[in-house]
């Protein structure tokens, strides 16, 4: 599975962004889907993935204010960023898993088979 992030930029605090994940080299719709993100200095972060079907989960911090999306035809997943804040700043990656994950391990970067690039997302105040 290759895996290529696009969307990101720089936004004033408050505003949003949309980030894309595009994916290819195998069926697409029961793959697992996830995004995380990385700040300097700091260890990879979950931020949300999405299941078979339309089940999502968030961390806490996005909670409310972002939302993963799938389109299977497409062979697409989206990750749209409202009311940012500076603490959003990150490089952001999009993973891929091929097996089932219990919602336990969903957070848990390892249990990612592929790995995009990174789209840088900055923040101002």
């Amino acid at each position: 599975v290759q895996l290529q992030a696009s969307g990101g930029g720089l936004v004033q605090a408050g505003g949003s962004l949309r980030l894309s994940c595009a994916a290819s080299g195998r069926s697409f719709s029961s793959v697992v889907m996830a995004w995380f993100r990385q700040a300097p200095g700091k260890e990879r972060e979950f931020v949300g993935a999405i299941r078979w079907g339309t089940m999502t989960s968030y961390a806490e911090p996005v909670k409310g204010r972002f939302t993963i999306s799938r389109d299977n035809a497409k062979s697409m997943v989206y990750l749209q960023m409202n009311s940012l804040k500076p603490e959003d700043t990150a490089v952001y990656y999009c993973a891929a898993a091929l097996g089932r994950l219990i919602t336990g391990v969903l957070a848990t970067p390892a249990s990612y088979d592929y790995w995009g690039q990174g789209t840088q997302v900055t923040v101002s105040s």
